[in-house]
């Protein structure tokens, strides 16, 4: 446990653009402190003792604001930043070197049993906000977009944001998903902006017309 908290928070250090000390990331980054504790539940409910896996991990999200199922599985040096609001469902499956913003959400469309999160590869980064529902697999260093809805799979090294979440043409990558869009990415908003504005300028002639 000790060398995988070192490990972390190494991780964190680099990957942080505040660039934290040491001290700060072991005794402030609720991130760190939500993967530690999960690591302890999830061992609990591999060993069939559910009711104390998910004591272990209702005491984490009281303290971090992080939920994580016992039952989910998480990979290497996980990155929670910020992370107030995040859940992670029970059959979530995360790679090694992930980075979840606050706010994600890893839920499922359907309340049958069996598999029903998604699956995140390793690399891959969720925006502040994002929805990654169903057990749908997003690829190796993918990336889900600040706010996005995505519900289909999500191929290897694409951005993809939005709701539905799509790719912006054919951007691959960006720095900026964890809190907005890539640039030059399509404005949903605008987009229907723009159509109500035609909209009104047709009926408008119209009227200047029967007038």
């Amino acid at each position: 446990m000790i060398r995988e908290a070192l490990e972390i928070v190494r991780a964190i250090r680099a990957r942080d653009p505040a660039q934290p000390t040491f001290a700060e990331v072991v005794l402030c980054y609720a991130g760190l402190h939500a993967v530690l504790w999960h690591r302890l539940s999830h061992r609990l409910w591999r060993m069939g003792l559910r009711a104390p896996a998910r004591c272990v991990s209702h005491l984490s999200r009281f303290l971090t604001g992080i939920e994580i199922h016992p039952g989910a599985r998480i990979g290497r040096r996980l990155f929670i930043d910020h992370g107030m609001g995040v859940v992670i469902g029970e059959t979530a499956e995360i790679g090694d070197d992930v980075l979840i913003y606050h706010g994600v959400t890893l839920g499922g469309l359907t309340t049958k049993p069996g598999k029903r999160h998604p699956t995140l590869e390793d690399g891959a980064i969720i925006g502040a906000g994002a929805q990654v529902l169903g057990p749908i697999l997003i690829g190796r260093n993918a990336r889900v977009g600040a706010n996005a809805v995505c519900v289909d799979p999500v191929p290897e090294g694409v951005t993809v944001v939005g709701i539905p979440a799509r790719p912006p043409g054919k951007t691959k990558g960006s720095q900026t998903a964890g809190y907005g869009i890539v640039p030059d990415a399509p404005d949903p908003v605008a987009e229907q902006i723009a159509a109500l504005r035609v909209e009104i300028a047709v009926l408008r002639e119209r009227n200047s017309l029967g007038a």
